[in-house]
């Protein structure tokens, strides 16, 4: 789950990280509102998307008085930020963070991931900030500091200090460098974190350090025991099938083919894609129903993955070990005739009570395509979709069909 930058610098701020003043705005009369509580003589009005590279994509505006901060917010308000890491579609800028602007000496990256190789939190950071971390990889990789934090432990202040020296800080901005650090650590490990980014952290010409812009990312497994994190998602920064499948349990990912897939298990899921790949077939997305796919549960998958326009075949794959076959064709039916269903249906079953899930599909008397194996039910997909856009073909696939003559 990501946040907006300004949660971010909320969260971090509870933590001990200093952070310039500011404010969130909705409209520019709120901005100018902002600025003047705030104070001051220049200001930073930034558009709030989940998307870094904002500043490049003239998201991020200097303003010296109140009118440039109204024309800003008016400029930034509604408009669709095209960012690299956004795509093309871009996104709708809803709402503004207005910050004091700083005396800037220095600019430092830093940044805490989930190292999968250790298996620790690893802490990164270098001495030229403002740029995303592969470019300074790319160019300047001497730069880089890297700290790996033992968990039983956590992190200490000589490690700290050691990636404050690292960086070239002098001892009286070393101090002030470790308060920051210790405080991203610990919410880092407080709120279930998956990265903590900090870039630009900025050395002031006044002696200060803060955190300028700041990402965080969160493990969406973990929200459950984190409702203060929680209730900072916005459902209007996410792909809103997406969205809507995370309201039902299941995991859900948007490509870009016209198979609609429906899975259980991320492993399964993965193979299915591959095999569909191999057959020449494109899948239009993953769908992941999880352990516990009850009838309803089915459906709502169904209903999630017949909500992109471009699917043209449908392929149901599930290995049944703590689900059952005969719920989930119960659930395959109950969805085929609920969404009046008219692109092929493909389903492979196997495993618990697959014999009673077989006899469902097959005395529903729906033109459901069955098969096998995995593969063969790749192949029955691609066929019938092929079959589909040929003009003078059968408008059926060949293979078994569940409520016609074949055998389930």
């Amino acid at each position: 789950m990501d946040i907006h930058e300004y949660q971010a610098k909320e969260l971090l701020a509870g933590f001990g990280v200093a952070i310039p003043r500011g404010g969130v705005a909705y409209s520019p009369e709120q901005a100018v509102y902002r600025a003047s509580e705030i104070g001051g003589a220049r200001w930073a009005v930034k558009a709030q998307i989940h998307s870094g590279a904002r500043g490049k994509a003239g998201g991020i505006k200097l303003c010296s008085n109140e009118d440039e901060v109204r024309q800003a917010a008016k400029s930034l308000l509604g408009k669709r930020l095209v960012t690299h890491q956004t795509g093309p579609e871009g996104r709708v800028v809803h709402r503004l963070y207005v910050e004091a602007a700083v005396p800037i000496e220095r600019e430092i990256y830093l940044g805490l991931v989930l190292d999968r190789k250790s298996e620790r939190i690893m802490v990164v950071a270098s001495a030229q900030g403002g740029m995303e971390i592969e470019e300074i990889a790319r160019n300047s990789p001497d730069t880089i500091v890297r700290e790996v934090v033992e968990p039983a432990v956590g992190m200490t202040a000589f490690q700290a200090r050691e990636v404050a020296f690292g960086l070239g800080l002098t001892p009286a901005q070393v101090s002030r460098a470790v308060t920051t650090l210790l405080g991203a650590y610990r919410a880092f490990r407080d709120l279930d974190a998956t990265m903590v980014e900090i870039n630009p952290l900025v050395l002031t010409t006044d002696g200060q350090v803060l955190a300028l812009d700041c990402k965080m990312t969160f493990d969406d497994n973990a929200m459950f025991r984190r409702p203060n994190v929680s209730e900072l998602r916005d459902y209007a920064e996410e792909d809103p099938r997406e969205a809507q499948a995370a309201e039902h349990g299941l995991n859900y990912v948007a490509l870009d083919g016209n198979i609609g897939c429906i899975i259980n298990g991320a492993g399964l899921a993965m193979a299915t894609m591959d095999m569909i790949k191999h057959a020449g077939g494109s899948p239009a997305n993953f769908l992941d129903v999880g352990g516990g796919a009850s009838p309803d549960r089915v459906a709502a998958a169904f209903r999630l993955v017949l909500s992109d326009p471009n699917i043209e075949a449908m392929l149901v794959n599930i290995f049944a070990g703590i689900n059952r076959c005969d719920w989930v064709a119960q659930g395959v039916v109950q969805a085929t005739r609920e969404t009046q269903l008219t692109i092929p249906l493909v389903v492979r079953l196997a495993g618990t009570n697959v014999e009673e899930g077989r006899r469902i599909l097959h005395d529903s008397g729906l033109p459901i395509i069955t098969a096998e194996t995995l593969s063969e039910a790749a192949d029955r997909v691609v066929a019938a979709l092929t079959t589909r856009r040929t003009p003078a073909g059968p408008g059926r696939a060949s293979g078994d069909v569940a409520g016609g003559n074949g055998q389930p």
